[in-house]
């Protein structure tokens, strides 16, 4: 029986149609194939002035025709990249007098067509027109159309013009518009060139790559599980490399780094996503300063190469105690200055009953200028109450340690409106803060304990403050780059229903993870006695009140790592158990080692003045954690469920 011969789709068709088109160039079997020639040059190349007449052959994307007639048409060829054109002159005659075809094909061709041209290099008359946005044009040369192949053709239905938004769903066209997001790509590429280049030839890293399905173990993040069709057992994908590399240490690599993609299933956030990339790296028979010093070569390689800027050196430090109680921030944007002082012991007790209902609690002063050319005290006092009356303010006004005190320095009010505070205390802001008049001073409460967390009340209403008074032109953004290590983090912090941390039954959690290393002598007795004042040899590097990245000097000794698991933080036989693998290689005689991991996408949108990382990611999440653009996660089919042992709860 002869087999059946199907009618050819529309699409073969056409693709034929194509090939036998282009036939002049490339000769093609009888069976189905789609070939073009290769490009003889990049159009980005044909910039110089001095380019002889020549044939070429260019890839690119056509531009919006303009037709001088019918028997003239003018278009611009993009390159590959979309970031220069040039001018291709289309005629209806060739040199010889005849027909000229490609002219005829070419009007029925679409801008943003993808196309192979070949046809004659020749100077031009340098134009005079702009170039077309972010498109630099060829203003020398110019191509005279011989022959032109589609490669794809661009539908109608699609519409870019300059004023087009593509939503998320459509993130192919985002990029393919928006020239911004390109050159993001591009210098996250030259970036991690550059890492690779100091960490692998400058100091002798070694890169290595780690399992991406590994296990699940209670390191504080909650993690992503992968299900097997082995019943019951499932992989987690990891929240980061931090246990590999540590065997790696124990396993003779002296310098490991890699770009790690991790995987954490937190609350969205703008700096956040499910899943993101770390440069990670880990240095044995060293401490904390040796990768710290490592860290800063690289970090100002990374700013003079590639922004032309040079940082400071070394970069200036900070204990997280001082950021905690200066800012009111374990990664403190140092460029607004608006530093907050305790002042608690000469406030009347009057004042202080009217802003907390605390028993013995702290109180801290902020100073805040609103703009240097505005000293009008009715001014500040209205934009202070639109802020606590708006949506961001209430946070402010609802807590539960009570509200900030608001104060407007007036020359023209008796004791310049610091009357509440009594004459000491008043006198003693005017000397520490050296008000103006118009500046602002907010007072706030806090429980009289140790600082733990990531920030407190004031130091977030000065962050918001800021943030309004330049949203308003206020004041201006702030400018440059600030780098600042944040060290002597507490190793331990309180645990919660929301943060459980390891899940011990001892009220603490790792700060950091439970792999962080005590600094000191005096930290390791602390352990025995008093485990929530123990200082961890831990380490975040800022930027502009952003975290780049953290790092520790990691606990080498499988008998101190099985005591912090045990005997501090309580977790359970079963869960230590889970950490078997890494105690086995602490115990075959690991090194003392320490490392760092740098967020990646984070580093690159400090580096360019991006909001979010969204906008640095080819392929982000939403801030629901979703692709939008291929529609993950999706829904599990039946078979799927039973393939792999599962079955839905019903909700609760």
């Amino acid at each position: 029986m002869s087999p059946v011969n199907p009618q050819k789709p529309n699409f073969l068709i056409n693709i034929s149609r194509r090939v036998r088109f282009y036939v002049s160039v490339v000769e093609h079997a009888n069976h189905w194939k789609v070939s073009f020639p290769s490009a003889t040059h990049e159009i980005h190349n044909l910039e110089r002035p001095d380019f002889p007449r020549q044939e070429v052959v260019l890839h690119g994307y056509l531009g919006s025709r303009a037709d001088l007639s019918k028997n003239l048409y003018f278009v611009p060829l993009l390159s590959k990249d979309l970031s220069h054109s040039i001018q291709i002159v289309s005629s209806a005659k060739s040199i010889g007098g005849r027909e000229h075809l490609a002219h005829e094909k070419l009007k029925t061709l679409d801008s943003n067509t993808p196309v192979v041209v070949r046809g004659l290099l020749k100077v031009r008359v340098p134009a005079a027109s702009n170039d077309l946005g972010d498109v630099k044009k060829i203003k020398t040369q110019e191509v005279e159309l011989w022959d032109v192949q589609p490669l794809n053709e661009f539908p109608k239905d699609i519409v870019i013009t300059p004023e087009m938004v593509f939503p998320p769903e459509s993130r192919h066209l985002q990029i393919r518009k928006d020239r911004s997001l390109r050159s993001a790509l591009d210098f996250r590429s030259q970036t991690a060139t550059i890492c690779r280049d100091v960490l692998s030839r400058d100091f002798g890293f070694t890169e290595v790559e780690t399992p991406v399905l590994f296990k699940s173990t209670p390191e504080g993040a909650r993690e992503f599980v992968v299900p097997t069709r082995r019943r019951g057992l499932a992989y987690a994908l990891p929240q980061s490399p931090q246990q590999f590399k540590q065997i790696l240490m124990a396993s003779g690599v002296s310098k490991y780094y890699q770009f790690a993609r991790c995987f954490r299933d937190e609350d969205r956030r703008a700096d956040r996503q499910p899943e993101f990339t770390q440069l990670d790296l880990e240095m044995s028979f060293v401490s904390g300063e040796d990768v710290m010093a490592c860290i800063e070569i690289l970090v100002r390689r990374l700013w003079n190469d590639m922004l032309d800027i040079k940082l400071p050196s070394p970069f200036p430090r900070m204990t997280y105690h001082q950021a905690m109680s200066t800012f009111g921030s374990d990664k403190p944007d140092i460029r607004l200055g608006m530093a907050i002082h305790r002042i608690g012991l000469l406030l009347p007790a009057g004042l202080i009953r009217m802003v907390t209902s605390l028993p013995d609690p702290i109180l801290e002063v902020m100073l805040f200028q609103l703009g240097a050319n505005d000293s009008n005290p009715g001014t500040t006092r209205k934009f202070i109450n639109d802020f606590l009356d708006s949506p961001e303010g209430l946070q402010f006004n609802d807590n539960v340690d009570g509200g900030p005190g608001i104060f407007v320095y007036n020359t023209k009010q008796p004791m310049q409106g610091l009357g509440p505070f009594g004459f000491e205390a008043a006198e003693e802001i005017e000397r520490l803060l050296e008000p103006e008049p118009g500046d602002l001073l907010v007072l706030q409460a806090r429980k009289n304990e140790d600082f733990y967390g990531g920030s407190t009340m004031i130091g977030n209403l000065r962050l918001a403050l800021h943030r309004a008074a330049v949203a308003q032109g206020r004041v201006p953004a702030p400018k440059g780059f600030e780098p600042l290590w944040i060290t002597d983090f507490p190793l331990f912090s309180p645990s919660s229903a929301s943060e459980p941390g390891q899940g011990g039954a001892a009220g603490l959690a790792s700060t950091h993870h439970p792999f962080t290393s005590p600094k000191s002598a005096e930290d390791v007795d602390l352990l025995l006695s008093d485990p929530s004042k123990v200082i961890g040899e831990h380490y975040d590097l800022v930027m502009n009140g952003v975290e780049l990245g953290g790092g520790s000097r990691r606990v080498h000794n499988a008998e101190m790592q099985r005591y912090i698991m045990e005997k501090v933080l309580k977790m359970t036989p079963e869960r230590v158990e889970e950490f078997s693998h890494l105690l086995e290689a602490l115990r075959a005689g690991c090194p003392p080692h320490a490392g760092i991991a740098l967020g990646f996408d984070r580093l690159i949108a400090v580096m360019l003045g991006r909001d979010s990382v969204r906008d640095v990611i080819a392929f982000p999440k939403s801030g629901k954690g979703e692709d939008v653009l291929v529609k993950s996660p999706s829904a599990i089919s039946e078979d799927v469920l039973k393939t792999y042992h599962l079955r839905l709860r019903e909700e609760e």
